[in-house]
């Protein structure tokens, strides 16, 4: 079954050579200019997959993703974005953005980020780990808790708001609990390519998942192993 894109690019030579450029990749794609347009598609057309520019006049794409994520609208969201600061990064994570890319972009790497976010998507059996979960399905590490089937997560009785990427760095830790995962690793399983080097993608979002899941006066759960990777234990 093909595919389908919402594409908001108020750039219209950028819009229609990603819409193109996706079109031939196999893609059905709704091309629009504007945040106003894309919300109105977004409602209407319910695609599989959505790329947003940041900045767009008037709506610009941080605001419609903070629209389609109140309405409860669950839908991969690829920024792109000419804004690479470390800020930058985080406003798009918080507003509930599960990718981005950095323009200039390759078009490959588009095409590479939009696989993973519909492998992540797509229905089937959560990655197996050496974490036992609880009887009825629920992973648990101290006073974590963390359902896949409803994707949801709990830090000491309290729920926790996790965007999609944030939810599965997350089961991908508490799945490996006590083991250190490197940074390769953790980029074939949560983004689908390659660990890039001079990428700050992973960092960014271990620094934000750490804001929401180690709360004041917690336990530290998500620790850094310098040099190599991450890994999720008590103490």
């Amino acid at each position: 079954m093909m595919n389908t894109v919402l594409l908001a690019e108020d750039d219209r030579a950028i819009r229609h050579a990603l819409e193109r450029a996706l079109t031939l990749e196999g893609y059905r794609v709704t091309a629009v200019s504007d945040g106003i347009e894309a919300l109105a598609a977004a409602h209407r057309e319910h695609p599989d997959v959505v790329v947003l520019d940041v900045m767009m006049p008037g709506v610009d794409g941080l605001q419609v993703c903070r629209v389609l994520r109140a309405e409860g609208d669950r839908t991969p969201i690829l920024m792109l974005t000419a804004r690479v600061g470390t800020a930058d990064r985080i406003e798009g994570l918080d507003a509930g953005a599960d990718d981005y890319v950095a323009k200039p972009f390759e078009v490959e790497e588009v095409f590479a980020r939009l696989r993973a976010l519909l492998r992540r998507a797509a229905p089937g059996p959560a990655p197996a780990g050496p974490a036992e979960p609880a009887a009825d399905g629920v992973v648990e590490v101290a006073d974590l808790r963390l359902d896949p089937s409803a994707r949801r997560v709990w830090r000491a009785g309290t729920e926790l708001e996790l965007t999609r990427t944030e939810f599965d760095l997350l089961e991908l830790l508490a799945r490996n609990a006590g083991i250190v995962l490197d940074h390769p690793t953790i980029y074939a399983r949560i983004w689908g390519y390659e660990f890039d080097p001079g990428s700050k993608n992973l960092a960014v979002y271990i620094g934000y998942l750490r804001r929401k899941v180690d709360l004041e006066g917690a336990v530290p759960l998500i620790h850094t192993v310098r040099g190599v990777g991450y890994t999720l234990r008590e103490g």
